[in-house]
């Protein structure tokens, strides 16, 4: 069977209210669709992605050979089936994938947004997916799986759509960003911030993705310091120094630092800065029990199987922060949940990178 791979975005002219008070219209959402829906419209997965993720979670397009960021666990006979399953993944609002950001056109006069897009929350990501749902004719879901960034989608999508999803699959998230997670964050946004060639959110798109941005890059180089452990660096780089660089050369470099400045300054290239500023900002204040007395006043609203996936050397999202959601389900007796914390040494990113220590776990999650 083939992935069948279909990419799509929808036009919204009904406003969108958000979380803030504002509202935002019109606007866009880019999604990908994988697998066939069935008769009943009985058998969609709902995958959500990751702060620097899009919708293109599978497959690879014609003209590209980069495959897509959960390509390993979404395909036939994958443990996201599409032989099964139907699967759709929406690019996030404040996104830079075709969905509508600060550098969309504002209507009616086609200028970028910039610094005019209204702050948006997890909270609004989730319910303009909702939005896209109901115009797609799908009222319910099989499940809903997210990691990181998109496993606070899959929590708040549980709590506020409680009756939408039959299961639920959040890896390596939180129930609210800590003041490491934010740390990290400020770092980047400064580093952007500071750069005079962002142009105080002025910058010339076409001239960024050409040339990057220094200051972007080196916030990248910090968070991704964060996605990382030790063990995963030590095992990857250990002390290995360019074999072209001389020790004594001040400006010689370990492979760790080759790798950083890489990634970096490779990143800035595709990805765009003021969504990189919306997007950590709605990470940052994301808080599941926002507009409830506690987490467990929140987390009564869930009626949907829960999964809870931590990883034990996670340093951005530590395993003892999804505990905490168990503790809380187990103290209001919800019956219907499950937590496993994955042996790994990666850090945050094992949830995209070690599938083959859980992808097995979600097979069974799915199909049980």
């Amino acid at each position: 069977m083939s992935l069948n791979l279909q990419t799509y975005t929808e036009h919204f002219t009904n406003p969108l209210y958000l979380e803030s008070g504002r509202i935002l219209e019109p606007y866009d959402i880019t999604y990908e669709t994988y697998g066939t829906l069935n008769e009943e419209r009985c058998n969609v997965i709902v995958v959500c992605h990751a702060l620097t993720g899009s919708h293109h979670a599978a497959g690879v397009y014609e003209e590209d050979k980069k495959t897509g960021w959960w390509n390993g666990l979404i395909g036939p006979k994958k443990a996201i089936d599409t032989d099964k399953y139907f699967v759709i993944c929406a690019n996030i609002i404040g996104s830079c994938f075709g969905s509508t950001g600060p550098m969309s056109p504002m209507h009616p006069h086609q200028q970028p947004y910039r610094y005019t897009f209204p702050v948006i929350t997890i909270k609004d990501m989730v319910k303009a997916q909702r939005i896209l749902f109901d115009r797609l004719d799908i009222h319910h879901v099989h499940a809903i799986i997210g990691g990181s960034m998109g496993g606070m989608q899959a929590l708040v999508f549980a709590v506020h759509y409680p009756k939408f999803a039959t299961k639920i699959i959040a890896l390596a998230t939180t129930y609210a960003t800590q003041p490491w997670a934010i740390a990290f964050n400020k770092v980047a946004q400064e580093a952007i911030l500071k750069d005079p060639d962002f142009k105080q959110g002025y910058y010339d798109p076409d001239i960024i993705k050409q040339e990057g941005l220094s200051g972007m890059a080196i916030g990248r180089m910090a968070g991704h310091l964060s996605f990382l452990s030790h063990e995963s660096m030590q095992r990857k780089f250990g002390r290995e120094y360019k074999s072209t660089d001389g020790l004594y050369e001040l400006f010689g470099k370990f492979q760790v630092e080759s790798y950083l400045e890489y990634n970096g300054y490779n990143f800035t290239k595709w990805f765009d800065p003021l969504s990189y500023l919306y997007i950590t900002k709605a990470i940052n204040i994301f808080d599941l029990a926002r507009g409830f007395d506690s987490l467990q006043e929140a987390m009564q609203k869930v009626q949907s199987e829960l999964y809870l996936i931590s990883f034990s050397n996670d340093l951005l999202f530590r395993n003892y922060e999804m505990k905490e959601i168990e503790t809380v389900l187990g103290e209001i007796g919800n019956k219907n949940h499950h937590y496993i914390d994955v042996k790994s040494d990666y850090g945050h990113d094992a949830f995209l990178v070690e599938l083959e220590k859980f992808d097995t776990y979600i097979k069974e999650a799915l199909n049980g």
